[in-house]
């Protein structure tokens, strides 16, 4: 039986590792919390801070091949285990998705349209990047930001004033696309080909993902075009495994604004509303089986359960309604703004959701 190595043990690697042991496949993650939620069911668990060199040399040693959950894997530590243990997506994806400055300019040399961006690193170089992308514009850390932190909006020159403690570190500034809406793609290959999962539709409230509706709400042609960009994106750049991209869709145009090489937020719908789902694709992937291409079961909403909607997402799970399949991830601390579970509905549309589910939870 193979073994797969996680470096991550939060709820990401819970569900890699659940659809590990559906296909036969052991589990092991690393992760610095010893109630990491991926730890009750992996099969061992290693607790170690991400930069422990030792225990991810363990880790390693202990798996037929490893994969990540967290982004932030330092690169001095995981380029040289590239080099000696099985880690087949390797470190490039994560390389170019740990720095929003070569993410955007690796994303436009590929063939992406990207909005404007520069970089900054003082107070002139982003009055310099003011004047020439025009404001409103979106200032954001170029490392570790995630869910909305490390980034603000800057619509006059008072923001400008406000977001100079931002720069406490190297920074983007980009362009304000003023989009209709967002939409994402998870990917999955190998050397053979691509596989991709519906594009869906993304909500975010304060910088964190409420809602993905699945189809998007797109003409077929955008969507069709996404798909063909984003497959030809990653072919291009040589990445293999698992890769999501987020856009902006405004009109007819298609903007990147972030890949992560890794499970996505916006791909957990298909867990039940698709024949297969993004964690079982991967780990297809990791243990070289044919991958398989994924088909929508139904229009499906996927509803972020942060803490302040843990005790209605619980109600929801004891009313045990056909075709909601709510997931807890087992998190012992719960507090508003952190992801706790996700609810799947499944059959049922944006404009549905609204009406029958929407008033069940913090707005």
């Amino acid at each position: 039986m193979k073994t797969i190595g996680i470096i991550g043990g939060g709820q990401l690697g819970l569900m890699i590792a659940e659809q590990a042991h559906v296909l036969g496949v052991r589990a092991v993650a690393l992760d610095p919390a010893p109630d990491a939620p991926a730890f009750r069911v992996c099969d061992d668990h290693i607790v170690a801070a991400y930069d422990d060199v030792a225990a991810l040399d363990r880790l390693c040693r202990m798996s037929d091949v490893v994969t990540y959950e967290f982004e932030n894997v330092p690169g001095e530590i995981l380029i040289p285990l590239c080099g000696k243990y099985n880690i087949p997506q390797g470190y490039k994806p994560l390389y170019d998705s740990q720095d929003r400055l070569r993410e955007k300019t690796n994303a436009r040399n590929h063939g992406l349209q990207t909005p404007g961006f520069a970089a900054v690193d003082d107070e002139a170089s982003l009055r310099a990047a003011v004047r020439e992308l025009g404001l409103p514009a979106v200032l954001k850390t170029r490392t570790l930001g995630y869910d909305g932190h490390g980034q603000m909006v800057l619509k006059s020159e008072t923001d400008i004033e406000r977001a100079l403690p931002l720069l406490t570190v190297p920074c983007i500034l980009e362009e304000f696309i003023p989009f209709d809406s967002e939409a994402s793609i998870v990917m999955v290959a190998d050397r053979e080909r691509v596989v991709s999962f519906p594009v869906g539709r993304n909500i975010h409230r304060d910088g964190i993902l409420d809602l993905s509706i699945v189809p998007a709400a797109a003409s077929q042609e955008v969507l069709d075009r996404m798909k063909a960009q984003s497959e030809r994106f990653m072919r291009e750049c040589g990445y293999e495994g698992i890769l999501a991209i987020e856009y902006f869709i405004r009109g007819g145009e298609i903007y990147f604004n972030e890949m992560a090489p890794r499970p996505h937020n916006s791909g957990h719908y298909t867990i039940e509303g698709c024949t297969t789902n993004q964690f079982r694709e991967l780990v297809r992937y990791l243990t070289g089986e044919p991958l398989q291409e994924p088909c929508l079961v139904a229009p499906t909403v996927m509803k972020n359960i942060l803490g302040q909607d843990l005790d209605a997402a619980r109600a929801v799970e004891r009313e045990e309604r056909p075709d909601t399949y709510v997931h807890i991830y087992g998190k012992t601390e719960s507090r508003p703004k952190r992801k706790m579970g996700h609810i799947t509905f499944v059959g049922i549309t944006g404009e549905e959701y609204e009406r029958q589910w929407a008033d069940r939870f913090v707005r």
